[in-house]
């Protein structure tokens, strides 16, 4: 099931759950705004080549929207919208004052020069530069963009609008001095994972020291959940450089206490989800599990801490960027942990509790908390069917 399907899934079941009027509903799954725009480039050899970007806005009843920008030949406008809509379910269950959006130019970043980038990056920023904003919407790094592109963005914004470090995620942490990025930040979705594993542990009066973890995927997000949950005594038996060869798609059905999806959605489906032995799955990941395999992992007893929550480290440590840019005084790294380790833990104890009042799992305990937490503000805010 793709993203787009999936995401509409467990939205409408939440909805269900809520008991939301059917018009609510329908408007909470409408995007606020699209944006598509030509953006036309010289090329270095002279040629002019053209290119089409878009923007996403889905939601900002509780606060200015946010998301990724990516640059990739196949830009899927239907992926982009799930992703829009999902960023504004996993701010609410964060209890971060965003909404969500993500966007993107259809190009390929491999072809193009680094002069090339900078062009299309700045003609994109100056046709969307009057509807996004430090106060209306939030562009980040994704998939074939980075800190320089934010850069980029940030430089050609703040021609039309004065200095603005507060209107892009850094996404890297050597930004600090220079351009206002957070430390704590490339760290950022790794230790949120840890967090929301000792908490879900905590549970079960568990705690990560002599737990036996499979970490698939060693990105970014993957090897630092590795190397902080090592630093707490987890032992580590799958999915680090060093180790001996396997089979990579044996990794996810590796004898293991906790199993952790850091890549690609999707790798935990029907076909394999009936032979996974871990005991808990930390969705490090965007959608790493189908629906389909949910079912069969419940049945099981496996528990399914859902990216919606166990991933939301990265984005609440951006909104600490965005307040600290705003404030203009910079956090010291202790205090970005030890805020990030707060709303970590709390966001876990709201998940818990609408479990406990619509007597469902996790997953759908997520949702429906970042559900209505978007519904509540739109309704306070004046909506009318």
């Amino acid at each position: 099931m793709n993203a787009l399907a999936a995401t509409n899934r467990n939205f409408k079941l939440a909805a269900r759950l809520l008991g939301l009027d059917s018009k609510l509903e329908k408007s909470l799954l409408i995007p606020f705004r699209e944006i598509k725009v030509e953006c036309t480039i010289p090329k270095d050899d002279g040629s002019l080549a053209s290119f089409v970007g878009f923007r996403v806005q889905h939601d900002n009843a509780r606060g200015p929207m946010k998301g990724g920008i990516r640059y990739h030949p196949e830009v899927d406008p239907d992926e982009v919208n799930a992703l829009a809509q999902l960023m504004t379910w996993k701010t609410a269950v964060a209890n971060i004052p965003y909404g969500g959006a993500k966007g993107g130019i259809g190009c390929n970043p491999s072809d193009l020069s680094i002069s090339e980038l900078e062009r299309l990056t700045r003609v994109f920023t100056q046709k969307i530069h009057d509807l996004i904003g430090v106060h209306t919407d939030v562009p980040a790094p994704d998939m074939g963009t980075g800190p320089q592109t934010m850069a980029w963005i940030l430089d050609e914004y703040s021609k039309f609008h004065g200095y603005s470090p507060a209107v892009v995620r850094k996404a890297n942490y050597k930004l600090h001095q220079d351009l206002g990025g957070s430390l704590g930040r490339d760290a950022a979705t790794g230790r949120g994972v840890l967090f929301a594993t000792e908490a879900l542990l905590k549970e079960y009066g568990k705690s990560i020291a002599g737990q036996r973890v499979v970490v698939q995927g060693f990105g970014n997000v993957g090897s630092w959940a590795a190397q902080l949950i090592s630093e707490q005594g987890g032992k580590i038996v799958a999915g680090f450089s060093g180790g001996d060869k396997m089979d990579p798609n044996s990794i996810l059905v590796e004898d293991c206490d906790i199993l952790i999806p850091a890549a690609l959605g999707g790798v935990i489906n029907r076909d394999n989800a009936k032979d996974v032995k871990a005991k808990f799955i930390i969705e490090a990941a965007n959608h790493p599990t189908d629906p389909e395999a949910d079912e069969i992992l419940s049945k099981k007893g496996v528990v399914v801490l859902p990216d919606i929550y166990a991933n939301s480290g990265g984005v609440t440590v951006s909104y600490f960027e965005w307040v600290q840019n705003i404030q203009g005084f910079m956090w010291d790294e202790e205090k970005v942990n030890a805020e990030l380790k707060t709303y970590m833990t709390n966001g876990f104890k709201d998940v818990k509790a609408m479990c406990k009042s619509h007597n469902c799992d996790l997953r759908m305990g997520a949702f429906s908390l970042g559900v209505n937490r978007v519904a509540r503000a739109t309704l306070l805010r004046g909506w009318e069917a």
